[in-house]
């Protein structure tokens, strides 16, 4: 499998993302160890979604497979779920599409 996982519940899929995917689903309160310490989810986590590693400000890029997948459209903090309500895919989307580079 690509990527490293955290823990058993979360899968960091290349050094310079900023997101891990829940690979089962987790509750509020769960935690795992993670590179720059415990995250401790802030709210149930489907499996499948993204769990931020690092607190985003509103215009963030949000990094997954090391590429920008999206920009935080309200503050997320480590633990939260990242999804539709706080962040906005830019693939695909010639006005928004993100094109600068991902340093690792």
């Amino acid at each position: 499998m690509k990527g490293r996982v955290f823990d058993d519940v979360a899968l960091h899929m290349a050094e310079a993302d900023n997101v891990v995917t829940a690979i089962t689903d987790l509750e509020e309160g769960d935690t795992f160890a993670a590179d720059d310490g415990e995250i401790e989810l802030r709210e149930d986590v489907p499996f499948g979604h993204k769990i931020a590693l690092v607190s985003l400000s509103p215009g963030d890029r949000v990094v997954k497979y090391g590429e920008i997948i999206g920009a935080a459209t309200d503050p997320i903090r480590p633990g939260e779920w990242v999804h539709t309500h706080n962040c906005e895919s830019t693939r695909g989307r010639p006005d928004a599409d993100a094109t600068e580079e991902v340093n690792a």
